[in-house]
């Protein structure tokens, strides 16, 4: 369990900032409604940048992501016995940041009427594609995976002094280049966490999870950060 407390609290974080910018792009009564894809880039960036300063006071590595972890181990960057409690700070993590996200915007699902545009979708947790090809969905979500992966790999410790920004910066230029064909979920935590809360919790007026597209997100990051961690073997 080396590392969960860390990886709960900085996962927690990351969700609550980055699903909450979801909702305030999203959801009709808000005074943030309808930013651009800028602005929801750098809310993800921001929200991955405190989440690592978070998780690296708390004694683990900053994952917050399986990809990362999964990745990093099976190519002997990182221990496979601590694997499963950072799995499972993640996953912890990703849903009670969730949860978080529905209280602080209840009043706005609530007043959010089923079937209109008042923004009340799972895509204010989880991710969905701009045009649906599982194929190429699929390897969307692997591409880049596979850029965010491969330079974390060569940032070394990434939780300590400015280097959390820099990761922060890094998922900013991955969300603003490669992340519009599916969202950029590029970790399965972020995206099956959030949209299970979304699925099972009573929000009002909600529409369907879309769990016919959430096998993307999983294995589209699993794979790209298994590439990541191979090619980085190879050539070290």
């Amino acid at each position: 369990m080396s590392g969960f407390l860390g990886e709960f609290l900085g996962t927690m974080v990351l969700i609550v900032f980055g699903v909450g910018s979801g909702a305030a792009t999203n959801l009709k009564g808000n005074y943030a409604r309808h930013q651009n894809w800028t602005f929801i880039a750098l809310a993800w960036g921001l929200a991955v940048t405190f989440g690592v300063y978070v998780a690296g006071q708390f004694g683990s590595q900053g994952h917050l992501n399986p990809a990362v972890t999964i990745g990093f181990a099976a190519f002997g960057f990182f221990p496979w016995p601590q694997v499963g409690g950072y799995l499972l700070g993640q996953f912890l993590g990703a849903f009670v940041g969730a949860v978080i996200v529905i209280i602080q915007y209840y009043p706005h699902f609530k007043s959010a009427r089923r079937g209109t545009d008042d923004g009340n979708s799972v895509g204010i947790f989880a991710t969905g594609p701009a045009i649906n090809n599982p194929l190429f969905n699929y390897l969307s979500e692997t591409i880049a995976t596979f850029f965010f992966v491969f330079v974390l790999l060569n940032l070394g410790n990434f939780t300590t002094g400015l280097k959390p920004l820099i990761v922060g910066l890094l998922i900013v230029v991955v969300g603003q280049t490669l992340g519009g064909t599916t969202g950029f979920a590029i970790n399965p935590a972020r995206d099956f966490a959030p949209r299970l809360a979304y699925a099972i919790l009573p929000v009002p007026n909600k529409g369907t999870a879309n769990w016919t597209y959430a096998w993307v997100p999983i294995l589209g990051p699993l794979s790209g950060g298994l590439i990541a961690a191979a090619l980085e073997a190879v050539l070290k």
